[in-house]
């Protein structure tokens, strides 16, 4: 039995009918062939009674079988990113994270993402720690301990981390200072965020620290993160009509097929919490 909930993302909910393997199971059922259903199966697209499989499991009648049939794709391994780390002790690694890359699995991609490109490079299980957007480039770090892991997200909760950024904007009318917004609490996104108190909602305050005024009609700004909402600068940018060079979602005109906009976390400061050492990475 299928359900028609989530057909236009792709997603099928399953109660199976019978036992045996889940590929043959699908096969009964999906209009997919058995090399799809693999392809399925290694990209971590198959859930069985909410756990994402890892092999060819099998199932019984009446369990439940998620399949996400249209995965959202993205950008390969380069073998590339021992060129992207930036710096790594025993602790944590730094790294220049690339615009299209999500920084962590997504829930129906377990493969195609900077943390599995970054534990084949450096050998070990590395921790997530803080997030950028999937279009956004620059700085990031990762845990190799969770021991770190915890006490670097303490920093953040303490907001005792630096983090600069560079956007490219449209128009030319930004002024230097803190800006402030507050966001609605909401999970889906484009984020929307209003410039008036509401109950309820998230204070997102940044600081633009420098402007300079480019060709056509834009600006390139430097701005001090003061809180980490998620979409926060892209959010407060666009609603300041200055969206993002490319940041379609928040306003900007379309540039690009592939998910790029024009902002980069470009300086991460920080004192290692474990050994009181001074960290300062700039790009």
């Amino acid at each position: 039995m299928q359900s028609a909930r989530g057909f236009e993302y792709g997603v099928r909910h399953i109660i199976s009918p019978q036992s045996g393997a889940v590929c043959d199971v699908l096969l009964g059922i999906l209009d997919l062939d058995r090399d799809y259903i693999h392809f399925l199966l290694d990209l971590g697209s198959i859930y069985l009674n909410h756990n994402r499989l890892k092999e060819n499991s099998s199932v019984s009648v009446g369990d439940y079988i998620r399949v996400h049939t249209k995965p959202r794709r993205f950008l390969t391994n380069d073998g590339k990113w021992s060129e992207r780390l930036v710096f790594q002790n025993e602790h944590f690694v730094v790294a220049k994270k690339i615009s299209g890359l999500p920084v962590h699995a997504s829930v129906d991609n377990q493969k195609e993402h900077l943390q599995n490109y970054l534990e084949s490079t450096v050998g070990c299980t590395l921790y997530g720690t803080h997030r950028l957007d999937v279009p956004t480039r620059g700085l990031i770090v990762y845990a190799k301990t969770q021991e770190f892991q915890t006490a670097f997200n303490k920093l953040l909760i303490a907001r005792e981390i630096k983090k600069i950024y560079r956007a490219l904007v449209e128009g030319q009318n930004l002024s230097k200072g803190i800006l402030t917004h507050y966001m609605e609490p909401s999970p889906r996104a484009p984020k929307k965020v209003a410039r008036e108190k509401q109950e309820g909602w998230q204070d997102c305050v940044l600081e633009i620290l420098d402007i300079e005024l480019k060709e056509e009609n834009r600006s390139e700004v430097r701005i001090h993160l003061h809180t980490g909402r998620t979409h926060q600068i892209r959010a407060q940018l666009g609603c300041e009509n200055h969206p993002i060079v490319g940041d379609h979602a928040y306003g900007a005109k379309k540039l690009w097929e592939e998910e790029r906009v024009e902002l980069e976390a470009c300086e991460l400061s920080f004192i290692n919490p474990l050994t009181g050492e001074s960290h300062n990475f700039k790009i």
